[in-house]
């Protein structure tokens, strides 16, 4: 089906609205859902990815809309640092090691930006939106969407330079950042890109 094949970068994207797996599994499910129902009317022109992708965010901004007015519950005995977590034999322990600490440094970094960079970065990086798509989902000039992709990059590349450093060893300070941190993994993340 033509529509599962945006399944990962919508989860991506849940998943760095949501910063909660469950929360972002529910988001992407709901999106489907309505998706499926909506099917019919959909114009036979039309960009599937950047509807879909428009649904998620729509759903997300009414839950947020919705928490606001509902008392906070707090989640007792969940462990979501094991939640999802992957055994990969092919590699050394070191270098598994290794990268764990890097992906969650890059986490880190990543829920550190602001929600509107974060936002952005998401939706260029790991979803591979244009930037028409992503002005059109954020409903925001374009302009606006390449200003913050730009200070996102710069923000992430100033966060992570201390890791680059220890990591690579070859990092200058004019080099670019956002490339080189898909080596300490951020491009491995993008279904898990906080939790």
């Amino acid at each position: 089906m033509l529509l599962l094949e945006y399944l990962d970068g919508l989860f991506g994207y849940a998943m760095a609205l949501t910063r909660n797996s469950f929360e972002a599994e529910d988001l992407v499910q709901e999106t489907y859902v309505r998706a499926m129902e909506a099917m019919g009317r959909l114009r036979q022109d039309s960009n599937i990815k950047a509807w879909l992708f428009t649904i998620l965010r729509n759903i997300w901004l009414n839950q947020v809309r919705e928490q606001r007015t509902r008392p906070q519950l707090l989640e007792l005995d969940v462990d979501e640092k094991s939640n999802g977590l992957a055994v990969e034999t092919a590699r050394d322990p070191h270098s598994l090691y290794v990268t764990k600490i890097e992906t969650e440094q890059v986490r880190e970094a990543l829920r550190q930006l602001p929600e509107e960079l974060r936002e952005v970065i998401v939706l260029r990086e790991f979803a591979e939106l244009s930037y028409q798509e992503i002005s059109a989902l954020l409903r925001c000039p374009m302009g606006t969407v390449m200003s913050r992709l730009s200070r996102a990059r710069l923000k992430l590349g100033t966060l992570l330079r201390p890791i680059l450093t220890i990591s690579n060893n070859k990092v200058s300070s004019q080099g670019d950042l956002s490339s080189q941190a898909s080596t300490v993994g951020l491009c491995e993340m993008s279904g898990t890109i906080s939790e």
